[in-house]
């Protein structure tokens, strides 16, 4: 929703209004059940029988604050993972190809939807796209949640760039295709893992059937695991390649891994988590700058580079150049 255009073509959202809107509209997104001694049977029984919300409230929000806006027409260039159920693969929604393949071009409701709808949380989103010149082609999606197939979607927003530069996209004129690899800067940022709390042993494990990896005392364990195995393996990937190209600090990793309790969880609502979860955010910009550490995995401090706030405004700053340098060559070239 921070690409999403209000009626001056600004964003809908400034990055600032999130904690407010997710303050307002968490507890009516992730609905709590009354507390019972009968609560982790029910939480159990609904599990197996259905998503855990219906979405309704998530979707209506949604759905009123973006309008019939469609990627194409977002206020920057975006880049939104999903997965196709019906066909088993990733489906990539992206500003840039939206503008060229009417099929594409999606509704942002639909993508916002589709995209945040994690399995066993929310129910799959199905919609349709018609070509408008007329021809009456249409294609049909049937998505789920894009962590399913990039939880940290670092390469596939590499690889879509690439894919813009390879092909002489106009706003990536001022270098070779072969140069561009080296002038990447990317800022990524995590939700936060239990990393360091080390929830799941082994032993415990050997003992799960098909429902505990499915659920266990309020958790997924088969999702949490495959969603921190994509992202980390992103993670991993995308260190070895800024390093090997000696651009280490032209990739920014902002990533907590000692989330525990409450603020591991991905829908616990409440005002004291939430307030918890937006003091976690507020001290990660004053932690210094950190990297992954290819053997163990964990992100340590790096020497020399300052705090995650202070290399948030030296990049900034990079990047406004870099926006001023494209207007410029747009309007030279025009």
């Amino acid at each position: 929703m921070l690409a999403a255009p209000d009626d001056k073509r600004r964003p809908l959202f400034a990055a600032a209004d999130l904690s407010k809107f997710y303050l307002e509209n968490g507890p009516n997104i992730f609905p709590r059940r009354k507390a019972g001694f009968l609560t982790p049977v029910a939480n159990l029984i609904g599990a197996v029988r259905g998503p855990k919300y219906d979405g309704t409230f998530l979707h209506d929000k949604i759905k009123s604050l973006t309008h019939d806006v469609a990627i194409a027409d977002t206020v920057t260039n975006i880049i939104v993972p999903a997965f196709d159920v019906k066909n088993l693969q990733p489906i990539i929604f992206s500003t840039y190809e939206a503008k060229r393949e009417p099929l594409k071009n999606a509704k942002l409701s639909d993508i916002c939807i589709s995209t945040s709808a994690a399995p066993t949380y929310f129910p799959a989103h199905f919609f349709t796209t018609t070509n408008v010149n007329g021809s009456g082609e249409s294609r049909e999606f049937h998505l789920v949640d894009g962590g399913v197939a990039a939880n940290n979607p670092t390469m596939v927003a590499m690889s879509v760039i690439s894919k813009e530069v390879l092909q002489g996209n106009e706003d990536f004129k001022q270098d070779k295709p072969t140069k561009y690899k080296k002038n990447f800067l990317v800022i990524s940022i995590g939700t936060g893992s239990a990393k360091r709390e080390e929830k799941y042993t082994a032993q415990v494990c050997a003992k799960w059937g098909v429902l505990r990896w499915l659920y266990d005392g309020g958790f997924t364990p088969l999702i949490d695991i495959f969603s921190h195995a994509s992202a980390d393996m992103v993670d991993y990937h995308a260190s070895i390649l800024f390093q090997s190209l000696k651009r280490e600090n032209r990739y920014l990793r902002i990533q907590d891994d000692s989330l525990k309790g409450h603020t591991s969880s991905v829908d616990i609502s409440t005002k004291e988590n939430m307030e918890a979860l937006i003091g976690i955010g507020k001290q990660m910009l004053q932690e210094r700058v950190a990297r992954v550490n290819i053997e163990t995995g964990e992100h340590e401090p790096v020497d020399g580079e300052g705090t995650n706030e202070e290399a948030l405004a030296r990049l900034a700053v990079e990047l406004s150049k870099e926006r001023k340098l494209r207007h410029s060559n747009l309007n030279s070239s025009s």
